[in-house]
């Protein structure tokens, strides 16, 4: 317990690093960009030839619908771009005639359209997106007051560009609607290859110290099982839109399944190697390293399905049965294996797996539309729904920022509301992060966008140096925020510029991250300030959820051994315990973010409740494939341990610590191991309890 405390007060600093800051080269789409920068373009370069600036509001229409673009199935992709088209169209006009009422009218309206536009977030990463964009929209309806004809004129002008654009993305130009779940699930193998390249590191090297192993277990084991939950949200979208026909569907899926089933191995592999011999270290370096370019090889078919590779695939794979047979069959390495060859020839063949998705819905069945809109909105009508109160605090922080538009109006003063809309996140941290990359991509964005100005004199010159600009910020889009941030402002600051001619782009560039920089530093104080749903609040209860989780996963695990259930029963446990130690880690992330070294005896006992569960979801993986317990233990004295497990851990999910002792009948080594960390886990619950 010592060690795993000392361990834990080492990572309590906050750092930088712990910011949700990631990038994800793979993520460039350069054909996202090339098509979104047409869709813009053409509009803008058709206004200037023709002289009709009421197009600028088209052009604005299509860049918000090319960003709206959720991806994946094309029916998903459908409701999302011409939702966002009808009601960014109607808003684009009507809350112009709104504004014309006043400001005492126009004002509570903006507002509360503002909150329902930031509760959108209750159904989904897509109405999420539509979400945003709309409260932008209503944001930039609101700048001036329009007569019924130029709000019919700027809504149609709206419309046309956002259908233009899904258009161009649906018709014309249609990107691959599988890709998303592809490289979703090329994802999966991509971070298996690290965790894969990692463990290969550690048994090369010999090492022994249990702090190593357990940062090598907190590095890679939530990256593979947040990939997992991502692909699996990715491919169940095109087997709903595409139907159990789907042949790409159905072979993402069995990779998906393929690639868990794989993790679980690699698990158990880990737990054995760490106190393993000089002879299985070596016998499971040679299978790493077989196995390090064979998953990579994986990932990279998993997304173009190259038929050149499976060849290799296959020798690579019959090579890894070879150094198996080598193995002793009482060899513990022996049953593990096995599970990883026949796991990787089973993705390289795509048969139909042994266990299929624990809580998928291939057939697409979904509840009817009206318990689909009222239960999310049930669910987050409470105080404690963060984004009940995300809402609420973009509202209260948007209503000063667009009084001020309202009686001081200048063509730029929306930035501010806007950037303080866009940057306020349901987290503090993640509010932090997203106003550091807003701010410094706007502010080099600026200088990008006034050392093109000073190129580029005439509004047809603007208008061709916006496309490369486009295509890099399209593209760039989800590899990393503050680089899209970068990219998107210069074209943004044109855009302008090409409706405001006489303006100084400096100027138009000074303003917007003027702007930019008050709204983020608004929106990061507003966070901290404003019903803080402060992360420290919720770690006790993630972690009793992540010890019920693990819980049900040892009792799961312990049944199966004794031939009480199937062994594909006990991957929807396994699977939620990986799910709630991922919820666990990053509530302590967040958490670090926002309280610093305050509150350290809770943090130090929630990271040993976090180290201790990791590894007893080690050890269950690796009793699953060691024939140990059911052979030194008979059924009674399984049950009798099965029985304590369980019911010690639902009394620690509960917030008791007290325990009750051992059984004294069966003890296996694995056994044993799995009692100490229950215990770690009570001794770390008693100090939140007193806390």
């Amino acid at each position: 317990m010592a060690q795993a405390a000392s361990t834990s007060r080492k990572r309590l600093a906050p750092d930088l690093a712990r910011l949700p800051i990631t990038h994800n080269a793979r993520a460039l789409s350069v054909a996202e960009g090339v098509r979104a920068a047409l869709s813009v373009c053409v509009i803008i370069a058709a206004s200037e030839y023709f002289e009709l600036p009421a197009l600028h509001t088209a052009a604005l229409g299509a860049l918000w619908t090319c960003l709206c673009d959720p991806g994946g199935p094309v029916r998903r992709r459908v409701q999302a771009l011409f939702s966002f088209t009808v009601i960014g169209g109607l808003m684009m006009g009507g809350f112009g005639l709104i504004r014309g009422l006043g400001p005492a009218v126009a004002l509570p309206i903006g507002v509360l359209a503002l909150f329902a536009a930031s509760f959108l977030r209750v159904y989904g990463q897509a109405p999420q997106q539509v979400g945003a964009l709309l409260g932008f929209t209503i944001i930039l309806s609101l700048d001036r007051a329009l007569s019924v004809p130029q709000a019919v004129q700027t809504g149609a002008a709206f419309v046309f560009g956002a259908l233009w654009a899904t258009l161009l993305t649906l018709v014309i130009w249609r990107l691959y609607p599988y890709r998303a779940a592809r490289q979703a699930v090329a994802e999966i193998y991509h971070a298996l290859a690290g965790l894969t390249d990692d463990l290969y590191r550690l048994v090369r090297t010999n090492t022994v110290e249990e702090t190593t192993w357990e940062a090598h277990a907190r590095a890679h084991r939530r990256p593979v099982r947040d990939a997992i939950e991502a692909a699996r949200a990715a491919v169940l979208d095109i087997l709903r839109g595409r139907g159990t026909g789907s042949l790409r569907a159905s072979q993402s899926m069995i990779r998906l399944e393929t690639g868990d089933q794989i993790f679980g191995a690699l698990i158990a592999l880990s737990e054995l190697l760490e106190r393993g011999s000089t002879t299985e270290r070596r016998a499971a370096e040679r299978l790493l390293r077989r196995m390090r370019p064979l998953l990579s090889l994986l990932a990279d078919v998993a997304l173009s399905d190259t038929p050149s590779a499976h060849p290799r695939i296959k020798r690579s794979i019959a090579a890894m049965e070879e150094e198996i047979a080598r193995l002793p069959l009482t060899d513990p390495l022996r049953p593990i294996a096995d599970r990883l060859a026949e796991r990787l020839r089973l993705a390289q063949s795509l048969a139909v797996p042994a266990n299929y998705p624990p809580d998928a819905d291939p057939d697409g069945g979904r509840a009817l539309l009206l318990q689909r809109l009222l239960g999310p909105l049930r669910a987050n009508l409470t105080w404690r729904s963060p984004t009940l109160r995300h809402a609420l605090r973009a509202a209260v922080m948007a209503a000063p920022a667009l009084a001020f538009t309202m009686v001081w109006f200048t063509p730029y003063d929306h930035w501010l509301t806007i950037t303080i809309v866009a940057t306020m996140q349901p987290f503090f941290a993640l509010t932090y992060a997203r106003a550091l990359e807003r701010i410094a991509g706007t502010a080099l964005g600026g200088i990008v966008a006034a050392a093109v100005g000073l190129i580029c004199t005439t509004p047809m010159a603007i208008a061709l140096a916006m496309f490369p600009l486009t295509v890099a910020a399209l593209s760039v889009r989800a590899v990393n925020f503050g680089l899209y941030m970068l990219a998107l402002t210069p074209v943004v600051v044109l855009l302008v510029e090409t409706s405001e001619p006489d303006t100084s782009e400096w100027r138009i560039a000074a303003a917007r991250a003027g702007f930019t920089i008050a709204g983020g530093l608004l929106a990061v104080a507003a966070s901290f300030l404003l019903w803080p749903g402060r992360e420290p609040e919720r770690l006790v209860r993630s972690a009793r959820d992540t010890i019920a989780a693990h819980g049900r996963y040892a009792e799961a695990t312990l049944a199966c051994l004794m031939n009480e259930i199937p062994a594909d029963a006990v991957e929807p446990a396994r699977r939620e315990a990986g799910v709630a130690s991922n919820v666990l880690e990053a509530s302590i992330n967040r958490a670090l973010i926002e309280q610093g070294g305050g509150g350290r005896d809770m943090l130090e006992a929630v990271l040993v409740i976090d180290a201790a569960s990791r590894r007893c979801a080690g050890r269950l993986s690796a009793m699953r494939f060691d024939t140990g317990p059911r052979t030194a233990s008979p059924p009674e004295s399984l049950r009798v341990w099965r029985d304590w497990i369980g019911g010690s851990m639902r009394s620690l999910a509960a917030g008791q610590s007290e325990l009750t002792p051992r059984p004294d009948t069966g003890a296996t080594d694995a056994l044993r191991r799995l009692a100490g960390q229950i215990e770690l886990m009570g001794g770390a619950m008693r100090r939140l309890t007193e806390g």
